[in-house]
């Protein structure tokens, strides 16, 4: 099986609902650190796997949409409380829809808040 990666990092916004988590529940900043990785046992004719400048223009596009805004303002987290597991599956859905892998495997996106926390989201493809 291989897999290729790419991290980027990012600031965005967010408030925590639908409990008492303290400061949380107050609009407040994190330090992202998103990675995404591929893993699939086929690759292209060229001999890769995703080019990863398809994957860097894919995150960078994702990315650039939440860099600073509120989390909880866009149409993603509507009803949803924006943890970093939601937040982890939203973005995997986009970025596979801006990756084109070939043959089956699975994205995992690693969504780091802060250097010790994360949460991840693997979905399938093929």
């Amino acid at each position: 099986m291989y897999t290729v990666a790419v991290t980027q990092d990012f600031i965005a916004n967010h408030y925590l609902i639908g409990g008492d988590w303290g400061s949380e529940n107050n609009p407040h900043a994190h330090h992202y650190v998103l990675e995404v990785q591929i893993e699939s046992d086929t690759l292209n004719e060229h001999g890769y796997l995703v080019d990863i400048v398809e994957i860097e223009a894919a995150l960078n596009k994702v990315v650039d949409y939440y860099r600073d805004s509120m989390l909880n303002d866009k149409p993603e987290f509507a009803g949803l409380n924006p943890s970093i597991e939601h937040f982890s599956r939203i973005l995997s859905e986009q970025l596979l829809a801006g990756i084109t892998p070939p043959g089956t495997g699975a994205l995992t996106v690693k969504l780091w808040e802060n250097d010790t926390c994360w949460a991840a989201y693997r979905h399938s493809f093929g």
